[in-house]
């Protein structure tokens, strides 16, 4: 089985649809979302529709703002989950298509797993809206916690930052494995990164393909033309310009 696990979309639409394309050359199996495909992004509705065709998604932070309210949010950050709520109830095209997602994300699941892989968006701990961030491998109490409720191989998103966290407190980055990571018996979280709002510095999509039979993660970077999505943005007063700008440098 080769599933392509993306995360972190965030209504970026032009970002997706290459993502989809490079998908569509790596012969998968099944497509999973691990979360947040809309907020931050000028594109909710046409995200919401693509990822109906997956054969998963999970149910993300900014998901879940949208439906009910978001908590913890900065202020652009909420400006945005009320701005995508709105895109959401609009009957631009019709009112079936309108509630159609809404009953897609009203009723997206906060986990998945399958066998030894277990499916997120923020961690085993709280699948919602608990950040493993790299520097987490230095409070060895949270990261034992997180890992004692593993069942051997998670995989998540959230933070927006690509790697692999070992059980002995290691984050091994993209750079570090050549883009590439092998199954062994070692408990491990994999962050599969961003496809609409990429966190580690490099502007690019990333998402994963995990290969059962292989045993192999592969992390893939695929460009896309940002200025597109960033002009986007700008255009729309309720979505701050920062929005727009950080998509060029990848933070």
């Amino acid at each position: 089985m080769r599933r392509a696990l993306v995360s972190d979309i965030h209504g970026n639409l032009i970002a997706l649809q290459h993502v989809l394309e490079d998908i569509q050359s790596q012969h998968v199996d099944e497509i999973f979302c691990l979360g947040d495909v809309i907020g931050y992004g000028p594109s909710p509705r046409e995200c919401v529709d693509h990822v109906r065709q997956f054969q998963l998604c999970i149910l993300g932070n900014h998901d879940q703002a949208a439906l009910f309210d978001p908590e913890g949010f900065s202020s652009t950050a909420e400006r945005a989950i009320f701005w995508t709520r709105k895109q959401l109830e609009l009957n631009t095209d019709d009112e079936d298509a309108a509630k159609e997602r809404w009953r897609f994300l009203a009723e997206l699941p906060r986990t998945h797993q399958v066998d030894e892989f277990l499916f997120v968006h923020g961690s085993a701990r709280n699948p919602i809206n608990e950040y493993i961030f790299p520097e987490d491998v230095y409070n060895r109490r949270k990261i034992e916690k997180v890992f004692s409720l593993i069942p051997r191989y998670c995989f998540q998103g959230h933070t927006h930052v690509p790697g692999v966290f070992t059980e002995d407190f290691e984050f091994l980055t993209l750079t570090q494995l050549d883009n590439v990571y092998s199954l062994g018996d070692q408990k491990i979280m994999v962050n599969v990164g961003s496809v609409g709002q990429p966190r580690d510095g490099d502007s690019r999509s990333c998402y994963v393909i995990l290969d059962d039979q292989q045993r192999t993660v592969e992390f893939r970077r695929i460009a896309y033309p940002i200025a597109e999505t960033a002009n986007q943005i700008y255009a729309i007063d309720e979505l701050d310009n920062f929005l727009g700008d950080r998509l060029h440098n990848g933070t």
